[in-house]
């Protein structure tokens, strides 16, 4: 099993210094990867038609592929994971690019978790059909892996064109992976055809996550896929959980064969930068 953080972005604070600190102390504890979120626009909880979700335009994010474009530059081995990047709100092209510019100057450390997103806001001003999103995803994943592996590609869909066109330069990997968050029944039939594995957040390894997991093994099944090739990367909120539960909890996802594992400090009454790192730490001691 391989371990991560969860960047607690939205208690984290904008100092770059911090930033660097964080993202170096993770990595000098033995973690593999780092995991951000994606907003680019937060919305007011009451405008109408209302919004409901997690996050409103008072909490901050930062950019992931430019945030990445700086870890790149100040850590040498964590992997720099998008946890989830909303795809379909985005130029796929675009996406295409940054994600391969990323890809190398970090040395081929990008893992790309893609979602659909709840935000209709977000969508609206970005330009994007929030209704169409999941049929756009598809047509989108099959056009970044052509672009990431091929220096000229010719595409014609419902949502793209692309003539006699390509990427310069071409990213390490070939194709970067493509992880997918959500847990609705078309998501995990969709991630078994196409995804290189799954993104299930910080929901509890019960018993209806071990049935959405047995779901989605029969789906890989189905489509002609090994389930022990896919992989699988929770997070664990330290939030109201004492130390004794976080090692029952990672064994409990070790029991449901998870591939990975995150640790998710945002929530947890911690008001600093250094907080956040200290329990980073605590969580740390008690994998060794």
């Amino acid at each position: 099993m391989r371990y991560g953080v969860v960047f607690p972005q939205i208690e984290f604070g904008n100092d770059p210094q911090a930033i660097k600190d964080y993202a170096q102390a993770a990595e000098e504890l033995g973690y593999d990867y780092l995991l951000v979120y994606d907003h680019v626009l937060g919305a007011h909880p009451d405008r109408q038609p209302p919004l409901s979700g997690p996050y409103t335009y008072e909490h901050p994010f930062h950019e992931p592929m430019v945030l990445f474009g700086f870890l790149a530059a100040v850590t040498r081995r964590l992997e720099l994971v998008t946890g989830i990047l909303i795809l379909p709100q985005r130029q796929t092209a675009l996406v295409a690019k940054q994600a391969a510019e990323v890809d190398i100057l970090s040395g081929g450390r990008l893992r790309l978790g893609i979602g659909i997103g709840w935000n209709h806001v977000e969508y609206q001003a970005l330009g994007m059909d929030f209704h169409t999103r999941g049929r756009r995803v598809e047509e989108q994943i099959a056009l970044l892996r052509q672009l990431w592996t091929q220096p000229l590609v010719t595409y014609r869909g419902p949502y793209h064109v692309i003539d006699n066109a390509g990427l310069n330069p071409l990213p390490i990997q070939r194709p970067i992976p493509i992880w997918f968050g959500g847990v609705a029944e078309p998501v995990l039939r969709r991630m078994a055809r196409l995804g290189d594995g799954w993104l299930p957040a910080g929901r509890p390894p019960d018993a209806r996550m071990q049935a959405r997991l047995e779901r989605l093994r029969g789906y890989l099944r189905e489509a002609g896929r090994d389930p022990a090739h896919f992989g699988i990367d929770p997070w664990i909120s330290i939030a109201g959980l004492a130390p004794d539960a976080w090692r029952q909890r990672v064994e409990a996802w070790r029991a449901l064969g998870a591939t990975h594992v995150a640790v998710d400090t945002m929530r947890a009454g911690l008001t600093s930068p250094q907080a956040h790192i200290d329990a980073i730490r605590a969580f740390r001691a008690v994998l060794a």
